[in-house]
């Protein structure tokens, strides 16, 4: 696939000697696709985000979009439209004035603009709502007018900043999938900047998690979940208990009681082993190999959450089986699935 955007060895620094934001990193999103990058604060994310929309210059390094090198162009040479977190409206413009300003700013024709304009609100689902203002929208409605803003630009690149951080819980799921749902359909180039981990699952292509200005691991939400390279990104990508494990000369992993096969490539010594909650098997006394007590029990509708006390630990353990619930207390074992388990050699 072509690159949709570049990175090479770039670097940011926001003094002369000052310290590295961002500390020579390279990646490509591939036109056409979604790459996430992800991280905790302070972690360089949202300066890469700024410096592919050009409202930041590299200290050091090539940029590139569309096989273009963007590196010393403004903002408005890059062809690049930002969502931003807050939205951005202008509370004293009706949505179609809101949606219309960068074309007209732009200089493009009032028949085109109103075209257009018309267009890109039915893209995002809110035919009709030209003539209301911003604060007689919901959140997410607002979210889809700053949407439609970036989109009527027809922009090379489009770049998210945290953009459902302001949603609730169940409006942030709805329009996760529609962004999503919409960059596929027109086959956007996007960057996506979020610090919620199941965020950028749902909507990724790629995902890029940064730590202290350096790419700590990219690749398909599937390979960083479920194939971590180190402590951090396991603990990052979602819940993970990390616990320490051993390979054994002969192959084994050996977790307590627990032994299971190790992958080819892994060398014999200590390792970590990341444990996702849904990766426990939770039986009755003496069925499996860990024996375990019950702490605590949570019931959460579609499934249980359990705190239980092990020989190797305290464990957080998710189980899908409501039909049978265990009570406070109760001796139970504990084996494995073959998904949510990593090694991680550090």
């Amino acid at each position: 696939m072509k690159p949709g955007i570049e990175f090479r060895n770039i670097t940011k620094a926001y003094t002369d000697k000052g310290a590295l934001a961002v500390k020579g990193i390279s990646f490509t999103v591939p036109k056409g696709t979604l790459t996430t990058l992800l991280g905790p604060s302070g972690c360089g994310k949202t300066t890469t985000l700024r410096m592919i929309a050009g409202l930041e210059s590299p200290t050091g390094g090539e940029i590139w979009i569309d096989g273009a090198n963007v590196t010393t162009m403004s903002a408005a040479d890059r062809h690049v439209s930002l969502v931003f977190q807050n939205y951005a409206l202008f509370p004293h413009m009706r949505i179609v004035d809101n949606v219309a300003y960068g074309l007209v700013v732009a200089g493009v024709g009032a028949a085109s603009i109103a075209q257009r304009v018309e267009a890109a609100l039915t893209t995002v689902g809110l035919t009709g709502y030209g003539g209301r203002w911003p604060g007689e929208l919901s959140g997410g409605q607002q979210q889809r007018v700053a949407l439609a803003r970036a989109l009527v630009l027809e922009p090379a690149v489009l770049l998210f900043d945290e953009p459902l951080s302001n949603l609730d819980a169940r409006l942030r799921r709805q329009m996760r999938d529609e962004i999503r749902a919409l960059q596929q359909r027109l086959q956007l180039t996007v960057a996506y900047v979020t610090h919620d981990q199941s965020e950028a699952l749902a909507v990724s292509d790629q995902i890029i998690v940064m730590r202290d200005g350096l790419i700590a691991q990219a690749g398909s939400p599937a390979d960083l979940y479920e194939r971590p390279n180190s402590e951090f990104v396991a603990g990052f990508m979602g819940e993970a208990l990390l616990l320490p494990g051993r390979v054994t000369i002969g192959g084994d992993v050996r977790l307590g009681p627990l032994k299971w096969r190790a992958p080819k490539s892994m060398p014999a010594g200590a390792v970590k082993v990341a444990v996702r909650p849904e990766a426990w098997r939770v039986g009755d006394a003496g069925e499996f190999g860990l024996a375990a007590q019950v702490l605590k029990s949570t019931y959460l509708g579609g499934f249980y959450e359990y705190t239980l006390a092990t020989e190797i630990g305290e464990l957080f353990v998710v189980c899908p089986h409501v039909d049978r619930p265990r009570r406070q207390q109760e001796a139970v074992s504990l084996g494995m699935h073959g998904r949510g388990i990593s090694l991680v050699v550090n």
